[in-house]
């Protein structure tokens, strides 16, 4: 494992998305375990905006030389913005997942399930006792 700083105030799924909560806006994407597992990045599908999608449920995937997989929403919320970026640059992911890498922009429905997130911390102690039980 990398020694990758992932940013404090960003809360991260068992799954490996990822949500930063900034002036009330919340930006979602994938870990950088995740980006790095799947390798080079090549095409990313995203919802459109104005979807609701519900926490737990798919919101999208990713694709890379290596594997597709399946993206889970982190939390409730409107769509209110897909990072139009990604479908030229794709590898934006792999460069800065945490920055310019982020895949959709959401209105939480309900803020609470926030608290229910790992932190960088506990994502990092799950992610290293995974790697030992596997």
């Amino acid at each position: 494992m990398d020694n990758y700083t992932i940013p404090a105030e960003v809360r991260l799924t068992e799954t490996h998305e990822y949500i930063r909560v900034e002036d009330g806006r919340a930006l979602i994407g994938i870990s950088h375990v995740a980006a790095e597992r799947l390798g080079d990045i090549v095409y990313v599908d995203l919802p459109e905006n104005g979807q609701t999608i519900e926490k737990g449920e798919t919101f999208g995937s990713v694709e890379s030389v290596k594997a597709a997989s399946d993206l889970y929403m982190p939390v409730s919320g409107e769509i209110i913005s897909i990072n139009t970026q990604l479908a030229d640059e794709p590898d934006l992911i792999n460069q800065d997942c945490y920055g310019d890498g982020w895949m959709i922009e959401v209105e939480m429905s309900n803020p609470d399930e926030l608290n229910s997130l790992l932190t960088a911390k506990s994502y990092m102690d799950f992610v290293e006792n995974a790697a030992e039980n596997s």
